[in-house]
Formats: C-alpha cells, structure tokens, sequence
C-alpha cells in the first residue's frame, strides 16, 4: 500500500517500541540497499524532504542518510506492508550507499539477474537526461534531434551487425553488438513516446494469453 502523509498515524508502531523497520530499495535497479529504522518524525520528514531520513537508534535523533558524505537517498515512492509494521522505500542514491564506500550496505555484488535486467530502466534515464542536455552534448542527443527515420535506420544496422556477430564472432564481439542494438532500440522507442517497459508489458501479455489458451478445458 502506498504510503502517504495522512497514513502515518495508522501505522503500527506499537510493535518496535516506538519504530518501524524501514526497508531501502534502488529504485532503477531493485538493488536492496540498507535496512534502517523510522519514528512517525522520520517518516514525515522523509516525506516532506524527499530524502530518506532514519532515527539513528545509537544517537537517539532523526539522522538523514547522507548529512555528512552527501551521499543521500533521494525518495521517489513508499510503501507499507499489509500489517502497516514494515516500510519500503524506493529511492535513487547519490554515491555509494554504505560507510564502507560499496553501493550497497551488502557489499557491490550483484544479487540476481533480475537487478542485472533492470539497469534497462535506468539506461532510459540517462538517455532522457543526455536529450535533455540538447544536441551538442552526446552522440545520444544528436540521434534524438535526428529523427525516428534515422534512429530506425541504426536499429536495422545494429540488428544486422548482431546477426553476423552471432554466427562469425566470439561472444564477447556479439555480446558488444547485443548492447549497440538495445541501446539504439531504447532511442527508437523513447523517440515514438515509448519505453521497454511497454515492450515487456506486451511479453507478459502474450504470455499471458499462451498461458490462458493452454489451460482451457478442452471442447467435446
């Protein structure tokens, strides 16, 4: 459930003496980050600042992760377990995560290929923050400000070149090949108004509908 400012009162604090377990997650990568603890003040601060901030249970005070490195939990949406004790927090770091300088308190490694596939999301940042820039400041830009006809051409030439990697090259010549096509079909689709989340949206659908066809009873 969504956590909003005139939730906070619900919330079962009763449980943790007074403080609730407030799970941080990246929210480009779904990288579990840290596990903290709130108050009611901590989460309305949280709220109001759009930077996560704890009760440090050590100093006995609110304390923003990051007041001192800089390296601060920028919120962009929370959540509440369904026995309104637990918190979730997805957030975008600024700088490593962990006092130990890794980008996560769990260490660098990567936790599943799920958080791998999802760095997808976070590509299709950098290229609306390289458009944004206008078309001096990357090749990325100056494909966008080229049009959909252009964009398309380089798909069609990244696929073919995928293609011949695929069946005369090592893997990691088809592996760089693989990663040219994604990124110029990201372009494609941002330049069309969409992204490669509307592509898996279509996947699961047309799972889905195997999923479904397979499972009906069969006729007479």
């Amino acid at each position: 459930m969504k956590l909003m400012a005139d939730t906070i009162d619900s919330l079962d604090f009763g449980k943790g003496a007074g403080l609730l377990p407030a799970i941080v997650q990246h929210a480009d990568t779904g990288a579990v980050l840290m596990l903290g603890w709130m108050n009611p003040q901590a989460v309305r601060e949280s709220l109001q600042r759009g930077r996560v901030v704890f009760w440090s249970r050590s100093k006995q005070r609110l304390w923003e992760k990051g007041e001192t490195s800089g390296h601060t939990l920028e919120v962009v949406s929370a959540a509440v377990d369904c026995d309104r004790d637990t918190l979730l927090w997805l957030a975008r770091p600024r700088g490593p995560v962990c006092h130990l300088q890794t980008l996560t308190c769990f260490g660098d490694e990567r936790r599943s290929g799920a958080e791998s596939l999802a760095f997808l999301g976070q590509l299709e940042r950098v290229i609306e923050a390289r458009i944004a820039a206008g078309e001096s400041s990357s090749y990325t830009a100056r494909l966008y400000a080229a049009g959909v006809r252009r964009i398309a051409q380089k798909v069609g030439e990244e696929g073919v070149e995928t293609a011949l990697a695929a069946v005369a090259e090592e893997d990691a010549k088809l592996l760089g090949e693989a990663a040219d096509l994604l990124f110029h079909l990201a372009v494609l689709l941002k330049a069309r108004g969409l992204d490669l989340t509307a592509v898996v949206a279509e996947l699961e659908s047309r799972h889905a509908s195997r999923i479904a066809a397979t499972s009906a009873p069969a006729g007479d």
